[in-house]
């Protein structure tokens, strides 16, 4: 674990930090309804007469968020509650048209587990999780519509969410946002979650306290909703030495929640937050105690994908990547499988290079994902192939990347049509090499006792070449025309 230790003016201090996070459930219906799941519908579009809380109507615990539940915890090698139920939190709010909200307080279906996270420079620590529940979401209230009224949208109201609630296991700023990313691309391996952040599908509560380092925890304030990597580290940063300036001028934190205000860069306070929560829970009148059978449960263990942990070292051992490599290239389904598909009997390293560096890059660029890339799979490896063959240079390979990207056909018709073909003939390089010599005999000879400076000789005639030239043959022949061993 990286701690990150803020410097005060009385000494340093420790982050603390734990997430709540809240993943929507990829399902097509809601927890307690059959009503449709999707954004960009209409205002109250998708909500039926459970979801928008009429008298007399009764919740259908949705069979398939159940199993999705299951498979996130397995997923986080979490144990499985085979009894688990359902509690009424009660409290009122225009968007909450029963009253109350259905969740898991005292038996969630998940219990304990752990995520292995992996950070930028390859490097994984240990999270613990405490457990993951289900609840259904609320609604969402609109208040820039009208100066004197607030609107109601009920379309999120029963949708199905999984909170994950971690330990206090996490130091950083970057290890919180590690965090989220590691998990965010386990929930899309396993399909229980998108994890799409602009669209509300995955947020973060985040929980952030700080000591003076090997002291007993502070106390927290909770930061709400934050929906990108880069507002979970500004907001905590923020927090952390807000709080931290308060304690040096001896002031007390105050338990609250917060909300991270991302024009400002700062948190502001939205309310008071008791140990003890006025929310009157009960158990559901309405919904049985879920009991779950062990088939059922290893069904589903069966039925789970290669996790990104397994895959991202397996990357690493079989086309001997690097950590950063096998991350980048794991940390979606559909990119890992194209770089399969690509390295196939392939230069698993060259293609890597080829697809983080140039193909990701490009994509990046041009905000689109690796479903929408240009160059299939399957061309990108032939490109390696044509510079593991010797027909074309690495440079002359980014000439023909470009037209691969334009789609002009592919590698090998693009390097023959356009005459492309790295000259390897040493009777026709010889000439160029011969007559650079002669041309510069003081840097022929200065290169006599100073070897390193041959690569002007080559660059000379790879330019003389048009780029064409192999560089291995020219830099031979140079070495011998000089008398460099």
């Amino acid at each position: 674990m990286t701690d990150t230790l803020i410097q005060g003016r009385t000494g340093p201090w420790e982050i603390v930090l734990g997430l709540e996070v809240h993943a929507q459930v990829a399902s097509r219906a809601k927890l307690f309804s059959g009503a449709a799941v999707g954004f960009g519908a209409g205002p109250n579009a998708q909500v039926s007469t459970v979801d928008a809380g009429f008298p007399g109507m009764l919740p259908v615990l949705n069979r398939f968020c159940v199993e999705q539940a299951v498979k996130t915890g397995l997923g986080l090698n979490a144990q499985i509650h085979r009894t688990s139920r359902f509690d009424r939190k009660n409290y009122f709010y225009p968007d909450l048209p029963q009253g109350y909200q259905i969740s898991q307080l005292y038996h969630p279906i998940v219990g304990e587990g752990a995520l292995e996270v992996e950070r930028d420079d390859g490097s994984t620590f240990t999270v613990g999780i405490e457990r993951l529940h289900l609840e259904q979401d609320a609604g969402k209230s609109i208040h820039d519509m009208d100066p004197h009224s607030t609107y109601v949208d009920l379309n999120r109201s029963g949708t199905a969410l999984m909170e994950i609630v971690s330990r206090p296991d996490m130091r950083s700023a970057e290890d919180a946002a590690a965090y989220v990313r590691t998990l965010r691309t386990l929930l899309r391996a396993l399909g229980t979650c998108d994890g799409d952040m602009e669209k509300g599908n995955l947020r973060a509560d985040v929980n952030v306290s700080v000591r003076r380092p090997g002291e007993g925890l502070g106390t927290r304030c909770e930061i709400k909703n934050v929906n990108s990597f880069r507002f979970i580290m500004q907001a905590i940063e923020y927090e952390a030495r807000r709080q931290v300036e308060i304690l040096e001028d001896g002031g007390k934190i105050t338990q609250e929640t917060r909300l991270f205000d991302p024009g400002r860069g700062e948190t502001r306070s939205m309310r008071s937050k008791e140990e003890a929560h006025d929310y009157r829970y009960f158990p559901d009148p309405d919904l049985l105690p879920l009991v779950l059978e062990e088939a059922w449960i290893e069904e589903i263990r069966a039925s789970l994908p290669e996790l990104p942990a397994a895959r991202r070292r397996r990357f690493a051992e079989q086309y001997g990547l690097t950590a950063y490599d096998a991350g980048v290239l794991t940390a979606e389904d559909e990119r890992a499988a194209y770089f399969e598909r690509a390295a196939g009997g392939r230069n698993a390293k060259l293609v890597a290079n080829w697809t983080v560096n140039d193909l990701l890059g490009r994509l990046s660029a041009e905000d689109r994902g690796i479903a929408e890339s240009p160059i299939p799979p399957e061309t990108l490896g032939e490109l390696v192939g044509l510079i593991e063959e010797g027909t074309i240079s690495s440079k002359i390979a980014k000439t023909v990347f470009e037209k691969l990207w334009a789609g002009e056909g592919s590698a090998r018709e693009v390097v023959e049509r356009e005459g492309l073909v790295q000259v390897s003939d040493t009777g026709a390089l010889e000439a160029a090499v011969d007559k650079l010599i002669a041309a510069n005999p003081d840097k022929a000879e200065a290169v006599k006792s100073k070897p390193q400076a041959i690569g002007w000789f080559v660059g000379q005639v790879m330019k003389e070449t048009g780029g064409k030239a192999n560089p291995a043959v020219v830099n031979a022949l140079l070495r011998a025309r000089l008398g460099i061993d």
